[in-house]
């Protein structure tokens, strides 16, 4: 399995700390260390999880001593010693961490690695950081956490110069030695190979900059689109790391294989980071993803095979080659050339029909997502079978690759290539922005992917760009002092400027995103007008319904359980105070439900007004009944769950026996309703109240970031960066408001009032 690693080739776990909070501007990471495979005994085992470290470190140091008395375990290639009784001495002379004949500190290497006796505990074989092994569950190139002190690390790292645990400055010589120069020699060679690599990478899978040359439109459209940020989000990431750390690594490349095709075909590491993947890589689901596939796969919850070759070789598209082979018969008119040894502008040989491209099933392929012990984690596809809008042959690509967002209003005319500045015959144009609920909170220097930007600097000489600042403006490079020390490549200031014309033009690309993405959003939900039921001084009773006015499938779909689409509403009375709230954050940026941090706390009070359409994980503790989690991962029934596949149909159950969802989505041409009361304390001033009701989109909810934060972020981002940026992307879809009065007296007392 492409990306897979299993339990026993994991040398360290990561432990997730928990905080009342996300407050912290910096993640901290834990790894626990485990025993190399090759020591594993019982009694070894119970040493490692029940002595304190100092016994380890004393079994070390007096490992020779203790080799002729003490009885021994022989396990695999090793000898494991395990002394009867041990005596901490609180003698300075024999101090752990001191050589007993010159009273010096031992090093790492002398602590840890005894080449002079073969029973250590850790031998070269089986050493926790083993730079030769293979096995390591973060190995240095794809570590997302661990800054490895290089220049090209971002400013954010969490392990600076300054505060690392190990100075290397204090360990080597002052002059170079010849392990230095070896070293050096050895980074030349790494640099080479990388080189070779991402030749030979972009001869298998095209990057989509390369696309670009001839396909201007569709690289604009896709380049801005949640298809080309699909494996940049350091919250997915983030995500599928700590759903493996919590399943020991069973759940495999599950999710990313939907997110990155491109890295899972090339073998890339589940865990590496996108700083160190492949550009074609990074670009998620990049054109070679839907235009290299030439079979229907249908619901394999992503796992596709491309097919592999560089521009010249054939690629696959809804209406065939005809107006590619008029291009080609007429070389003199687009200076193009089929032949890699020949000059001429290099292009596709063949283009052939595949019908899937044009059909819902296409779609279904990573829309549809379930694992493989029966969970259902997305349905999109099976929604929208059982539609209207499917019976009526409207498809997936109508309403996401048309010209208005989330309906089937028709499609674009235009050409499909310009070749050379020379556009191709008019057709029929498909979208290829397809708008959704996500958003980017990413250095705009990444994302949008930009041929310029990448051009100008490497992604992570942008992340040292900061665009926040002001750098490449007039008004900040005309006060700036004169000794001002910035990081390469910016300490130039036309480098600056240039940098910062490209980030204006992406901050005008994200904005046309997020007016495409509120497009679709309206067009999935609608708000009726306020009913007000009462309003009199023993208080104001309200409602009103959110329709889902489409025929194509739910809202929201797709990753349901982490769509956050709610009621915030507000009632103010005549002199401007505010009576009643409900759908208001906490400090952290959450709705008050039961994974508030704060009204898990009991610092805030639970919102029972809340209305929130966010599906529902539910998992099913030992002890039996059900409980809401924010992730589907069932700790209550194991404290390290495997995920198995189901060895019993999950239909006879209904759904699978650790953990199901709770959808709360509205079904096609559905509608729910909110109701609301503000009781006779609130309006106890006579005159006009105002009700303010809104629906809010946001892409995931803030305990999501707290409950996968102990793997850290991509990007050196922070806990707190990524919940500001989540909640600052929130949109408001609908807005409804309106007034009522309310007089001195309650209905009953007016009822009486009356009848006198």
């Amino acid at each position: 399995m492409t990306g897979f690693r299993s339990i026993d080739q994991l040398n360290s776990k990561i432990i997730r700390a928990k905080t009342p909070d996300l407050s912290m501007n910096t993640t901290i990471s834990y790894k626990k260390p485990v025993l190399g495979k090759k020591r594993v005994c019982v009694l070894g085992i119970a040493l490692y999880l029940f002595a304190p470290a100092v016994i380890a470190a004393q079994l070390i140091a007096d490992t020779q001593q203790t080799a002729d008395t003490q009885p021994s375990h022989q396990v695999s290639s090793g000898t494991f010693w395990l002394p009867s009784t041990i005596q901490l001495s609180q003698n300075s002379s024999d101090d752990l961490l001191l050589d007993e004949e010159e009273d010096e500190t031992l090093s790492s290497d002398e602590l840890l690695l005894d080449e002079s006796d073969g029973g250590d505990l850790l031998t070269d074989e089986d050493s926790l950081l083993d730079d030769g092994g293979q096995d390591d569950l973060l190995t240095e190139s794809d570590d997302l956490l661990l800054d490895d002190g290089s220049e090209d690390s971002g400013e954010g790292d969490l392990l600076s110069d300054e505060d690392s645990l190990l100075d290397g400055e204090s360990l080597a010589d002052e002059s170079e030695t010849t392990d230095e120069v070896a070293e050096a020699a050895g980074e030349e060679t790494l640099s080479a190979a990388e080189q070779h690599e991402a030749l030979f990478a972009e001869s298998r899978y095209p990057s989509a900059n390369t696309c670009a040359a001839c396909h201007p439109k569709q690289y604009r459209e896709w380049s801005v689109s949640q298809h080309a940020y699909a494996q940049l989000s350091p919250v997915y990431m983030a995500m599928q790391i700590t759903i493996n750390s919590l399943t020991s690594a069973t759940n495999g490349d599950f999710c990313i294989r939907c997110h990155n095709q491109v890295g899972m075909n090339m073998g890339e590491s589940i865990y590496a980071s996108n700083l160190d993947r492949h550009p074609t890589s990074r670009e998620g689901i990049t054109c070679v993803v839907c235009h290299r596939v030439n079979k229907n796969y249908g619901k394999v919850s992503g796992r596709l095979a491309l097919e592999e070759g560089d521009l010249y070789t054939a690629i696959y598209g809804p209406s065939g080659g005809g107006e590619l082979n008029r291009v080609l018969d007429s070389p003199g008119e687009y200076q193009v050339s089929t032949d890699r040894d020949q000059p001429g502008r290099a292009i596709h040989a063949t283009a052939e029909q595949f019908f899937a491209l044009t059909e819902p099933a296409f779609c279904g392929s990573c829309h549809d997502v379930t694992l493989l012990n029966g969970f259902r984690l997305e349905e999109a596809f099976t929604e929208f079978k059982q539609t209207k809008a499917a019976a009526a042959g409207i498809s997936c690509q109508d309403c996401h690759m048309g010209v208005t967002q989330g309906l089937a209003e028709g499609y674009e005319m235009g050409p499909a290539a310009e070749v050379g500045g020379v556009p191709t015959a008019s057709r029929r144009l498909t979208n290829h922005f397809f708008a959704g609920p996500d958003y980017s909170i990413i250095h705009p220097g990444l994302f949008p992917h930009s041929v310029e930007a990448t051009a100008l600097a490497t992604q992570r000489e942008w992340l040292k760009f900061d665009y926040e600042a002001g750098w490449g403006t007039d008004e900040f490079e005309d006060s700036v002092a004169d000794d001002h020390e910035f990081p390469e490549p910016w300490q130039w200031v036309d480098a600056r400027y240039d940098a910062r014309a490209i980030l204006d033009e992406q901050f005008e690309r994200l904005e046309w995103a997020r007016e495409k993405r509120l497009e679709v959003l309206k067009h999935g939900f609608e708000l009726s007008d306020i009913r007000v039921r009462s309003a009199d001084a023993s208080g104001i009773s309200f409602e009103i319904d959110v329709i889902n006015p489409m025929d194509g499938h739910g809202v929201p779909t797709g990753f349901d359980a982490e769509r956050l689409i709610f009621l915030d509403v507000t009632v103010t009375d005549p002199v401007g105070n505010v009576v009643y709230r409900s759908g208001d954050r906490d400090p952290n940026g959450d709705v008050r439900d039961s994974h508030s941090l704060y009204v898990h706390n009991g610092e805030l009070p639970l919102d029972k007004d809340l209305f929130n359409l966010q599906t529902k994980f539910i998992v099913r503790p030992v002890r039996g009944a059900e409980r809401e989690q924010v992730l589907a991962v069932n700790t209550s029934s194991a404290a390290l769950p495997f995920i198995r596949p189901e060895t019993r149909a999950t239909t006879i159950y209904g759904r699978p026996r650790g953990a199901r969802k709770h959808k709360q989505t509205i079904e096609p041409n559905g509608s729910r309703t909110a109701q609301y009361r503000v009781n006779g304390q609130g309006v106890s001033v006579p005159g006009e109240y105002s009700i303010d009701i809104k629906l809010v989109s946001q892409m995931i909810p803030v305990n999501l970031i707290d409950a996968i934060k102990g793997v850290g972020f991509d990007y050196s981002m922070s806990p707190k960066q990524i919940a500001d940026r989540v909640v600052d992307g929130a949109v408001v879809v609908w807005e409804k408001t309106t007034t009522v009065m309310v007089d001195s007296q309650t209905a009953d007392e007016a009822k009486i009032a009356t009848a006198d």
